[in-house]
């Protein structure tokens, strides 16, 4: 059998989902979106699993679409329909992953292009090798940033520095990238996993449920005015103030101890 697509991996309550076809910088066809997409899902269904890190094998993260890939032959137009490869597979990926119950952690371990920078961009916080880069390389083939490319980069960096990246398609390296604000953190190449799986233990501790609403309340506030996000605010708030991780935080608060978080 040939090996799989997407390596998973346990580390306590820390998930790995590694990108694996390093030969191709992990570029995406139809088949690993078949095994990634599956591997997301199984996640999120397992309680055991309190934290996600997404990376990928060898000397890259992800070079994007494969564009060799059968799912991109031309249809009887004459053309390959693109539009429905992203219907079909960027689409439910990009959704999937905004709204997993866990935090995710991209660990970006070199060259994230395409669809592949969305893909991480898409995930809550991104740590990047610092030989890692980012290249928004839809331009060069006469496209447009997809995996929900073009509503990240702007709520991420603003509409100037969104537009440059998405037009010039210029290599960005990883330490610009953090200067921007388009990723969280840089660390030396050969720490890069070390520190992706020591922070998502870090977050696998804390309170798991809120930090997944933390991240649909700040998505969802963008759309609001104030008013609109202090009524999400408490509306949220009285969700939360009823779990037994709002119960415990407050109890070992008091107590002076380490809380110790369940809910999920």
């Amino acid at each position: 059998m040939s090996e799989a697509l997407v390596l998973v991996a346990n580390h306590g309550p820390v998930r790995v989902l590694t990108l694996n076809r390093p030969a191709q910088l992990n570029s995406f066809t139809a088949a690993m979106h078949a095994e990634l997409l599956p591997a997301l899902q199984a996640a999120a269904d397992d309680a055991r699993v309190r934290a996600l890190v997404i990376t990928g094998a060898g000397r890259g993260f992800c070079a994007g679409q494969d564009l060799n890939d059968p799912g991109m032959a031309p249809d009887a137009s004459g053309t390959p329909d693109v539009g429905a490869v992203i219907e079909r597979h960027y689409k439910p990926l990009a959704l999937r992953l905004r709204s997993m119950p866990v935090p995710v952690i991209a660990a970006v371990n070199g060259v994230a292009a395409g669809a592949g920078a969305s893909l991480a961009l898409g995930c809550d916080l991104v740590v990047a090798a610092r030989g890692a880069s980012f290249i928004q390389a839809f331009s060069k083939i006469g496209l447009i940033p997809d995996c929900g490319g073009t509503w990240l980069l702007p709520r991420l960096v603003g509409r100037a520095q969104a537009l440059g990246l998405a037009m010039t398609g210029d290599k960005l390296p990883a330490e610009a990238a953090k200067a921007m604000g388009l990723i969280w953190q840089v660390v030396d190449d050969a720490q890069l996993l070390d520190s992706a799986l020591a922070l998502a233990a870090r977050l696998a501790a804390m309170p798991t449920r809120a930090l997944a609403e933390t991240r649909r309340a700040l998505d969802d506030a963008l759309e609001l005015d104030l008013a609109g996000a202090l009524d999400l605010e408490a509306s949220r708030q009285g969700e939360l103030g009823r779990g037994a991780d709002f119960a415990e935080g407050v109890a070992a608060f008091l107590a002076k101890r380490a809380p110790v978080f369940k809910d999920r």
